[in-house]
């Protein structure tokens, strides 16, 4: 990964654009599904003075909508921390398998020790997501040349699979728990509500604290271990609170609206290229950015397939995979 210094007029004007973008990404996801709303009623809807059914709408959509923002934010900076921990231009809580691995924690939580509280699925969900992530790292540190791009993106791909592979098995003798766990397993945040919202929130912000807290670690990572070491900066301790911080944003994240992947690939290579390679300014950028992003997906999905809905994972993956195969492709073999 390369970068090139960015001026701080430069990055304020850009923060400033990816605000409004997410403002109208958000907007918009209000006003627009398989039926249209007045920004008139939404005005209306939020000081209480509308009834009826474009109240109901509206009270549905909002939650929706906050949940979309704080997902996307949480997943492109999960992604941009895994990028920077293990300098792997193609980590990704997807592409590792971290979210398959949060996503069988939640499922056999379920079958097998009737989880039934949000709560609960969080802290399975993460638990998942840890085990995943040492072991995906684990397997792709084994060989010649350690944890290459190239060796963690296999072994998370063969990892997921795995996963799929299991889930489908846990799910198959048990139709009481089949439909709710499959349309849950597409990945979605079409039943976001407040009470979800509230439930996860804690769990985030400790996640964004963690992360945020850990960008100048990350700078001083990608010059190199020794080099990081010969700064005074403990590199074990360093990874090990930044991949917790990315580790409890997907999971928590997982556990609410399902696995959704490319977004943290996407947006951190995106806002690189305003941002610069410096983590204290990549890490805001990437929530921002990706908040709109999957806002803008969950609209898309709207208006795609009306009146019926895309879950919004199948937009990100539509946009992702061509993406993915763009960066695989213009890394030098090398370097792979």
């Amino acid at each position: 990964m390369t970068g090139t210094w960015r001026p701080r007029g430069h990055r304020w004007a850009w923060i400033v654009i990816c605000l409004l973008v997410l403002c109208a990404c958000m907007a918009a996801s209000i006003l627009v599904g398989s039926r249209d709303v007045d920004f008139n009623n939404v005005l209306s809807a939020l000081g209480g003075s509308l009834e009826g059914f474009e109240q109901g709408v509206i009270a549905k959509r909002v939650p929706r909508t906050l949940l979309a923002v704080v997902a996307g934010a949480a997943l492109a900076v999960s992604g941009a921390v895994m990028q920077g921990v293990t300098r792997n231009p193609l980590a990704d809580p997807g592409i590792l398998g971290v979210n398959m691995g949060a996503s069988l924690a939640v499922v056999v939580g379920i079958a097998f020790f009737g989880l039934t509280r949000a709560t609960s699925y969080i802290w399975a969900a993460i638990t998942g997501a840890a085990l995943t992530a040492a072991f995906v790292y684990a397997i792709g540190s084994l060989g010649y040349g350690g944890a290459t791009p190239l060796k963690l993106a296999l072994a998370g791909t063969a990892t997921s699979a795995a996963l799929v592979s299991f889930i489908t098995a846990v799910m198959l003798p048990r139709n009481d728990i089949a439909d709710s766990v499959r349309s849950w397993q597409i990945g979605g945040v079409g039943g976001g509500t407040f009470d979800s919202f509230a439930q996860v929130a804690p769990f985030l912000v400790t996640g964004f604290v963690l992360c945020l807290s850990s960008a100048r670690r990350l700078n001083l990572l990608a010059l190199g271990d020794e080099v990081a070491a010969g700064l005074g900066e403990r590199v074990a301790i360093a990874r090990g609170i930044a991949s917790l911080g990315a580790v409890i944003l997907c999971g928590a994240t997982t556990a609410v609206t399902g696995p959704i992947g490319f977004v943290g690939l996407v947006v951190p290579h995106a806002c690189r290229l305003v941002s610069g390679v410096d983590h204290r300014w990549l890490l805001p950028f990437s929530a921002l950015a990706g908040g709109a992003l999957l806002t803008a997906a969950d609209v898309f999905g709207r208006i795609l397939a009306r009146p019926a809905e895309l879950d919004v994972a199948i937009v990100t993956a539509f946009a992702g995979a061509p993406f993915f195969i763009y960066i695989v492709r213009r890394q030098k073999s090398r370097a792979l």
